[in-house]
C-alpha cells in the first residue's frame, strides 16, 4: 500500500475530527472513504457525461421498446466498464 502524505491547517483539522468522530475511529479511514467517494463520484460524471454526447446518435430508426432495451445495455456496459454500481 503506498502512503500519502497531506498537510491541512488545523481549523480544517478540527473539522475532519469532528466530522468523523461518530463514524470512524481514525483520520485515515476517514480520508481514505472521502477519497473513494470522490474518485466515484467523478467516474460517475464522467459516464454520465458520454451518455449525454451519444444519446440519440443513432443513425438507424429502431420501435420505442427496442431503443429502451439498448439504452439501458449500453448504460449498465459503461457503469460495468468503469465499476460504478447505481443504488
Amino acid at each position: 500500500m503506498e502512503s500519502i502524505t497531506i498537510k491541512v491547517d488545523d481549523a480544517f483539522a478540527r473539522e475532519i475530527d469532528e466530522a468523523m468522530t461518530p463514524y470512524y475511529s481514525t483520520k485515515t479511514e476517514f480520508i481514505r472513504e472521502a477519497i473513494r467517494e470522490k474518485v466515484q463520484k467523478i467516474k460517475k460524471d464522467s459516464i454520465l457525461e458520454q451518455l449525454k454526447e451519444n444519446f440519440g446518435k443513432s443513425k438507424v430508426k429502431t420501435p420505442l421498446s427496442e431503443d429502451r432495451k439498448i439504452r439501458l445495455k449500453v448504460g449498465r456496459e459503461l457503469l460495468k466498464k468503469h465499476g460504478i454500481k447505481l443504488d
